[in-house]
């Protein structure tokens, strides 16, 4: 009898690089995005929830998981050390990004949440790492179970529905 995948929880700022037979977890996630990098030949995945689109909106910016730009970098090279091969093999999905407080703390029109997509899209661009998926936007929370044996994100949400991406 096989056992069944263990699963990492990670919180808010969080993230977690594992290899195998492993499920990567994060819950309630609203205006935050999680992030789930995947080595299909490796069975390597990554998965960060970050906070904010940059640095430049924290005071306190030590915690490389807050933000794309500090937390991409970080969870390549761990891929790496774990036998994937990013500049070849690593794509990316999206989930999250809601738009829970409208233009909360924000005179530019667009919301917390719009402003954490573009930033991870733009962090991934600039990586070269494709997004092959996005379960993005609106207004409505979200959780993200990533399953490293295949790469399948599953993602629950209690007003909409579960779905996989």
């Amino acid at each position: 009898m096989t056992a069944p995948p263990s699963e990492v929880r990670i919180k808010v700022a969080d993230y977690a690089v594992r290899r195998g037979e492993h499920v990567i977890a994060t819950i309630g996630l609203g205006s935050c995005v999680a992030i789930a990098l995947y080595d299909r030949v490796a069975q390597v995945g990554a998965l960060a929830h970050i906070l904010l689109p940059s640095r430049s909106l924290s005071r306190e910016t030590s915690n490389p998981a807050k933000f794309p730009e500090t937390i991409v970098p970080v969870m390549l090279s761990e891929m790496r050390n774990l036998g994937s091969s990013p500049n070849a093999r690593v794509s990316a999905k999206l989930v999250g990004g809601a738009s829970m407080f409208g233009q909360l703390g924000n005179n530019t029109g667009i919301n917390v949440g719009e402003r954490n997509l573009v930033a991870a899209r733009e962090v991934l661009a600039a990586a070269g790492i494709p997004i092959l998926a996005e379960d993005t936007g609106l207004d409505y929370g979200r959780s993200v179970y990533f399953h490293l044996a295949d790469g399948r994100v599953e993602v629950r949400s209690l007003t909409r529905g579960d779905r996989v991406i």
